[in-house]
């Protein structure tokens, strides 16, 4: 167990605010509106004052319709003016061409943005994200990004991984402590495949038929004529047994796909698994 595990939320709150407030006098916060960045902006606007920070959320095609709404109204909560800005990283060649780097170029398109924003605004003004501990046990190019751009990810710096930051985000209230996991939409698609924001679309109305069906967590992954459904293991067999299942599907194929099947192992960051049909 970590030494940050150990230590009790309001300590490890009162570390990430004192890194917070170390940075400079104000802060734009990149947010998706997930556990991880709320709970950035939270400590945030404690650290440094509800008025010297703005959450700023990226729209793009990569990005889940809905989540604009649970950004603005977490940000509304927490007193913090919100705004949201255009990027355009899906025309970039780079980051279509769906590569193993593809992170990079989508934080990097990010971050540029936020950076043109930083330049106008009021000096000392620095840029917080909301990379964690964890994510450094998987291969994550978008923190190289943040690093090149002077980007602080004062969780990933001061060893705070998921779990913790759940913690920290039910001890300040936060509605999102138990928010399933956010991901760009571009991640449900297999390496290699050409990314465009038809596809993007595709994908974000079929997730939203399968959660209509009455689960919250889905990814549904785009292997080129087919597509695999994944929601929680726990759940695969009421996904299976729905009797919804087949016209829901059905819709899924209409979309354009040849084939779609049910992952048996359940959903878990990438992976090929047995499937059902």
């Amino acid at each position: 167990m970590s030494a940050v595990a150990e230590r009790t939320p309001a300590a490890v709150i009162r570390d990430l605010e004192d890194r917070i407030g170390g940075y400079g006098d104000r802060a734009l916060v990149a947010f998706s509106g997930g556990v991880d960045s709320s709970v950035v902006l939270a400590l945030a606007a404690r650290a440094l004052g509800r008025a010297r920070v703005e959450a700023v959320t990226a729209i793009s095609p990569s990005y889940p319709a809905g989540e604009l709404r649970v950004a603005a109204d977490t940000a509304s909560e927490l007193g913090v003016a919100h705004r949201s800005v255009r990027t355009h990283e899906v025309d970039r060649e780079a980051y279509a061409r769906n590569d193993e780097l593809r992170c990079y170029h989508c934080k990097a398109e990010l971050y540029g943005v936020l950076g043109q924003i930083v330049r106008t605004a009021v000096p000392d003004t620095v840029v917080l994200a909301g990379a964690n501990a964890d994510d450094q046990d998987e291969f994550r190019p978008g923190i190289w990004a943040g690093e090149r751009a002077g980007i602080h990810n004062p969780l990933l710096e001061v060893s705070v991984g998921k779990e913790t930051v759940r913690s920290i985000a039910r001890t300040l209230g936060l509605r999102v402590a138990d928010k399933p996991a956010l991901a760009c939409l571009s991640s449900r698609v297999e390496l290699g495949i050409r990314i465009s924001p038809e596809l993007l679309a595709r994908i974000d109305e079929a997730e939203a038929i399968v959660r209509a069906l009455g689960f919250d967590v889905v990814r549904v992954r785009h292997r080129g004529a087919s597509a695999t459904v994944e929601v929680p293991a726990g759940e695969v067999d009421r996904l299976l047994a729905h009797p919804e299942r087949e016209a829901a599907f059905g819709a899924l194929a209409a979309l354009g796909w040849d084939e779609v099947a049910v992952d048996a192992n359940g959903y878990r960051p990438g992976g090929a698994t047995p499937l059902f049909r």
